[in-house]
């Protein structure tokens, strides 16, 4: 048996110059803080992202419209509807034209806590935005977009 004699040795860091993991990493934080201002409403990335769908659909939609609509697969929909759900923010309701499938709507208090939810962000949204000179922001757009 292999004697352990201190502590693991750390992990080897990315060159300075490394733009993919400054991407990621800067990623990483910008989540971690729309994570943390959505988190104040009782909402994570998840969460907002099906009560913003739901909230610029002119009917209620299909879990399947759902997940189309996040990119999300619909077993994850299913439980992320069933927390909305506990959570007062949406209701389940049945298709008129199709008794086999399950519809999906705000309740106002849904409706509320999304405007709330969007608030968040957008103010997350300002704050990145003014680290970044206006006159750069352009440029860096254009390279984000040459990445995809």
């Amino acid at each position: 048996m292999k004697q352990q004699t201190g502590p693991n040795p750390p992990e080897p860091h990315a060159p300075s110059g490394d733009a993919l993991m400054a991407l990621l990493g800067a990623a990483h934080h910008i989540e971690a803080q729309l994570e943390a201002a959505l988190g104040v409403n009782g909402l994570s990335m998840a969460k907002f992202g099906v009560l913003e769908a739901l909230s610029h659909a002119s009917e209620p939609l299909t879990l399947t419209e759902v997940a189309a609509k996040i990119s999300c697969v619909r077993s994850n929909v299913t439980q992320l509807i069933d927390r909305l759900e506990a959570d007062g923010l949406v209701r389940r309701v049945a298709d008129a034209t199709d008794r086999r499938s399950i519809r999906a709507v705000l309740t106002p208090l849904g409706t509320k806590r999304f405007a709330q939810g969007a608030a968040a962000f957008a103010q997350v949204r300002s704050e990145l935005a003014a680290r970044l000179p206006e006159s750069e922001r352009a440029d860096f757009l254009k390279v984000l977009s040459g990445l995809v």
